[in-house]
């Protein structure tokens, strides 16, 4: 087996961008301190709106062929953070994009939502046996901002988490590994109420129409839900980049950003997230995902996950 290094972070998105949004600089910043940083992104985001007008055609409800075109983004993507071991959820468009919650795009055929969610975890499980990680990062059950695929993607994760534990689950698909801490994206209240307060006095100068609301920001949550912050301003430039890369997604006005609404939202750095799994490392705020994780070898046993959702 080829050695890994002594620490290994696995980030689980649902669509291509996600990744760059939430977790950009610490996987920039993982990544340059030599972590191993795995991302799994579980669908292309074929149903995706599109921005340049140039690559208009691409959208679901002209000629098609967005997916296509996001995977050569997220590569992109992923060569401005480092990241190189990057996959896709049981390969490239095993899963589709399923659209908004409640449209038609949420039942068609191989729709992510609409996947099983054990069936879906096992190709996790697999990446999950390969790889080892001591970190996971995801979505909360609400998927941040209530997007069906969001919400599964973190069904699936935490699923995973479990099955990839148990020896009695799929021993086909190698050792049982236990992950020894999982993280929520997350955003502190007062972060984005000053980003959006400077962001008001930007906006004059700015190539965006207007700014985007408090609420269009997923996953934000009071101060004090916040476990963890990991500072990432080292890594600002390579995270513009990124979402640069997603040219069909995103505008980027440094430190501003737009998606296709083309309401700005301030570009984080300092990236926050809520650990529900694992020990916490001392009472302050985390400063390192991987503080208190040691080296975990092979389990037999899975620890209790905080999830409390019903599946």
């Amino acid at each position: 087996m080829t050695e890994l290094p002594d620490r290994r972070l696995l980030v689980v998105h649902a669509h291509p961008d996600d990744e760059s949004i939430n977790n950009g600089a610490t996987m920039a910043r993982y990544t340059a301190e030599g972590a191993l940083v795995t991302l799994v992104t579980c669908t292309l985001g074929e149903e995706g709106e599109v921005i340049p007008p140039g690559l208009a055609h691409l959208a679901p409800d002209r000629e098609g062929g967005l997916g296509p075109h996001r995977v050569g983004e997220l590569a992109a993507a992923m060569k401005e953070l480092g990241v190189t071991d990057h996959r896709f959820l049981g390969g490239p468009g095993r899963y589709r994009d399923s659209g908004m919650m409640g449209v038609e795009q949420n039942h068609r055929t191989g729709a992510f939502w609409s996947a099983d969610v054990d069936e879906a975890a096992a190709h996790l499980v697999e990446v999950i046996r390969e790889v080892r990680p001591h970190v996971l990062v995801t979505y909360d059950p609400d998927g941040g901002y209530g997007h069906p695929d969001h919400i599964q993607a973190h069904r699936v994760a935490l699923r995973a988490t479990e099955m990839a534990a148990d020896p009695a689950v799929r021993a086909d698909l190698g050792a049982p590994w236990e992950i020894a801490k999982v993280y929520w994206n997350r955003v502190p209240r007062s972060v984005a109420e000053d980003g959006f307060a400077r962001l008001r006095e930007a906006l004059p100068g700015l190539p965006f129409d207007a700014s985007a609301a408090l609420d269009d920001v997923p996953g934000v949550v009071d101060d004090a839900v916040i476990t963890t912050e990991i500072d990432g301003t080292a890594y600002a430039a390579a995270k513009a980049a990124a979402l640069r890369a997603h040219v069909t997604q995103i505008e980027v006005a440094e430190p501003w950003f737009a998606l296709s609404n083309a309401l700005a939202q301030p570009l984080l750095t300092t990236e926050y997230y809520e650990l529900v799994r694992g020990e916490r490392a001392g009472t302050d705020r985390e400063t390192d995902l991987f503080a208190g994780t040691g080296d975990p070898t092979e389990t037999t046993e899975t620890t209790e996950t905080t999830e409390t959702e019903t599946r």
